[in-house]
């Protein structure tokens, strides 16, 4: 019996762990480059050429928008023999394109926040 208890007290930790892991989707976006797109000027084909194919392409009647997007996201886990606390952080980089009748671009959103996902568990404060 106390071989048995032994077996298991020294088997225990051998059951925590942790887990740290890192997920992208697609490629970063450079502001710089988002910067030098003009509205007025720059059409579609030059957008494309310069950021690369769109995820999505939204038809708004006779008008268009290009979506671009990149993900990152962190994941930070404990294991405690049969407890698991686990914490993830997404963070993604938006661009939203829009363009006219004549595929000249009208005005862009953007938001990049992609880079800053970090590992933290479930009571760390990461939104402040």
């Amino acid at each position: 019996m106390h071989a048995r208890l032994l077996f298991a007290l020294l088997l225990l930790p051998a059951l925590s762990g942790c887990l740290i892991d890192r997920s992208t989707v697609n490629t970063p976006l450079a502001a710089e480059t988002v910067d030098a797109l003009e509205p007025g000027r720059t059409t579609a084909e030059k957008a494309v050429e310069l950021l690369g194919a769109p995820i999505e392409v939204v038809q708004l009647a006779r008008r268009s928008a290009y979506r671009y997007e990149f993900t990152t996201s962190k994941r930070a886990s404990l294991f405690l023999i049969v407890i698991n606390l686990t914490g993830r952080d997404t963070r993604s980089d938006r661009v939203w394109l829009f363009f006219d009748e004549q595929d000249v671009l009208t005005h862009v959103a953007t938001t990049f926040e992609g880079e800053d996902a970090t590992y933290a568990l479930p009571w760390t404060r990461l939104h402040d």
